[in-house]
């Protein structure tokens, strides 16, 4: 199993977009590739019906709040996102009758506000130099004025790592029998949390489980540093057997590297995962690597880090475009 190339036409069929999240495909990166015994694994969550691993999330939090009977059609949802979490919310929230209300902070990329939308979500901007962190801190005092809000809060809510518990960890199961790591980025937690306790059941100390972190002060889109003062509460620290320091400009030349050698268009980062899951691999003689392909780059473009040449997409200022 996982040696050989399977074919499953059209993904599968669903009555609703909403039921066709995740069955994300694993690619094979052969030119990245360290040495003949060691396989680089991408699972392309990008594939997702908007683009990124966080329809999973955001599917099993709204899912979550109705089995539970926390919201009712017509109720607003609010939520601190950097956009991806918010994006996806918003297709499902549209889809199922609710409202949706999301702080972002105000430098991220154009893109995402468009698209955000673009889905009928209405945006409050909080202070962009304070990143995530500042936006998480804004929705929780909007949350605490106004308890007519209904808040998934998926730094804190078990729904996200659940979803990867789930889901993504045992597609992965499914198609490798032996996985040596999975690496994926640190943000919410959530990916690193669910994969990480699932593959860790069913595999034990074979696997390991590594986070791909950003250096203090360092603004790569989508990850965190757990040094800049938040830790979410969702995250288990023991289940992560390493922690691989990035930086904004290895996220940038990754992603770049993605596209020029493998074709592959991704998000910023999953510049910064490669980075680490490249590394990782080099220490290995043999076996799997697996790493999140958290999003495309379509949110990215503004950026022009897929177009400008690499020397001049290196020196970029980041809190420019972010």
């Amino acid at each position: 199993m996982g040696h050989g190339v399977r074919n499953r036409p059209c993904g599968g069929r669903y009555g609703d977009i909403v039921e066709a999240i995740g069955h994300t495909p694993l690619i094979e990166l052969k030119r990245l590739s360290p040495k003949p015994g060691v396989r680089i694994w991408a699972k392309l969550e990008s594939r997702n019906p908007t683009g990124s691993v966080k329809d999973r999330v955001a599917r099993s939090l709204i899912l979550d709040a109705e089995d539970k009977g926390l919201i009712r059609p017509g109720q607003t949802l609010l939520e601190p996102t950097s956009g991806n979490t918010g994006i996806a919310l918003a297709m499902i929230a549209a889809r199922k009758g609710y409202k949706l209300k999301v702080v972002m902070p105000d430098n991220v990329t154009p893109e995402r506000s468009d698209l955000l939308r673009m889905y009928g979500a209405e945006i409050v901007y909080s202070e962009g130099a304070k990143g995530s962190n500042g936006a998480v801190e804004l929705a929780l005092d909007m949350a605490a004025k106004d308890p007519s809000y209904y808040m998934p809060y998926q730094y804190g809510n078990q729904a996200n790592p659940d979803a990867h518990y789930n889901g993504t960890a045992l597609e992965i199961l499914e198609e490798l029998d032996e996985v040596s790591a999975f690496v994926a980025g640190l943000g919410t937690g959530g990916t690193l949390m669910g994969n990480g306790r699932r593959l860790k059941e069913e595999l034990g100390d074979k696997v390991k489980i590594v986070a791909a972190e950003p250096m203090q002060g360092e603004p790569v889109q989508g990850l965190r540093s757990l040094d800049d003062g938040f830790i979410p509460p969702i995250i288990d620290l023991s289940i992560l057997d390493r922690k691989i320091f990035v930086t904004n400009r290895d996220a940038i030349l990754w992603t770049r590297r993605l596209l020029d050698e493998e074709q592959l268009f991704a998000g910023v980062s999953t510049g910064a995962i490669a980075r680490v899951a490249l590394r990782i691999a080099g220490e290995l003689d043999e076996g799997n690597v697996v790493f999140i392909v958290a999003d495309d780059g379509t949110k990215y473009f503004s950026s022009g880090i897929y177009t400008r040449p690499i020397d001049e997409i290196a020196n970029l200022d980041s809190t420019v475009w972010w």
